[in-house]
């Protein structure tokens, strides 16, 4: 019988067991799904089924830069203070010295390396993990940057995890201050965009008709002519770059300059350039639904009443 990738897929979700096993476990099966589960429990893969099932929407996000190579993760646990744990806090970042090692092409082939330091998979000490902590654990996310000089940022102890990625001649140590102040600036204001030259025609036609919709529903401005309006319109288009892109957003630790303005004034002082190639914002949790239950009803469950 044929194994299909939703086969496989459904299983994963079942037991909360990695790709590879599960594909050889349906194999061993014949695609005999009950048969497979049972197989990836004898091989005690499978003992934390039950908690796989649980929303991980809480854990950590950490960024470094390791061996030279900028990284950030984030790994997901079910409650807030597992961030404290000493055996999860390494966890993590023993997957972040697994993405430095390997460069892996998606979440896939993370999880199918070797776990730095270790003899088994990143999904099998997932696994382990999870038997340790008692929680559902997961490997979300990742990204990193193998080329210039990268500047690590961890915010609230991991609650947000920056990592900005400049192209300069200076040394990591002379640049690391800004750096750090331009990762803390994207960790304060989450900006949309880098720069405006990053902001799609389609963005602006968009955020141009918001405008004039708005104009038109105001008695005031409603009876101006159209040059008028698309002058205003033009000027607030000026405040959404800088609302919304980093490099033209006021700078946080001296309102009287850009981000854009700030990194040349150091860059010269320090007697060079520096240019922001890219930086990656990860938030604990961002975009994942938390259950939300009535904490006596869980009592009241964990009682068996």
């Amino acid at each position: 019988m044929a194994i299909t990738a939703k086969d496989v897929q459904k299983l994963r979700e079942m037991t909360g067991v990695g790709m590879m096993d599960c594909k050889k476990a349906l194999t061993e099966a014949e695609g005999n799904m009950d048969k497979a589960v049972e197989i990836l429990r004898e091989k005690g893969l499978a003992a934390s089924q039950k908690k796989a099932g649980r929303i991980a929407a809480e854990g950590m996000a950490y960024a470094a830069v390791i061996d030279g190579m900028g990284v950030v993760v984030e790994v997901n646990a079910e409650t807030d203070f597992v961030a404290k744990n000493e055996k999860f806090t390494d966890f993590v970042k023993g997957v972040a010295a697994t993405v430095a090692k390997n460069k892996p092409a998606d979440l896939d082939a993370l999880m199918a390396c070797k776990y730095e330091g270790a003899d088994r998979t990143v999904t099998e000490q997932q696994q382990e993990m999870v038997l340790v902590i008692g929680e559902n654990i997961k490997v979300r996310r990742f990204a990193f940057f193998d080329q210039g000089i990268s500047v690590p940022y961890i915010h609230a102890g991991g609650k947000i995890g920056v990592l900005v990625n400049l192209e300069t001649e200076l040394s990591a140590d002379q640049v690391n201050e800004m750096g750090k102040d331009v990762a803390m600036q994207i960790a304060a204001l989450n900006p949309r965009f880098l720069d405006k030259s990053q902001v799609s025609q389609a963005t602006l036609d968009e955020e141009k008709k918001i405008l004039l919709a708005q104009m038109e529903n105001d008695p005031k401005m409603a009876a101006k002519p159209d040059k008028v309006k698309e002058g205003i319109v033009a000027g607030k288009l000026g405040k959404f770059y800088k609302e919304n892109c980093l490099l033209q957003q006021e700078f946080v630790k001296d309102g009287s300059v850009s981000v854009e303005q700030y990194m040349a004034n150091t860059a010269k002082a320090l007697g060079g350039a520096v240019v922001l190639k890219d930086a990656i914002r990860f938030e604990k949790g961002e975009g994942i639904e938390k259950k939300q239950e009535n904490f006596a009803e869980e009592i009241a469950k964990q009682l068996g009443k």
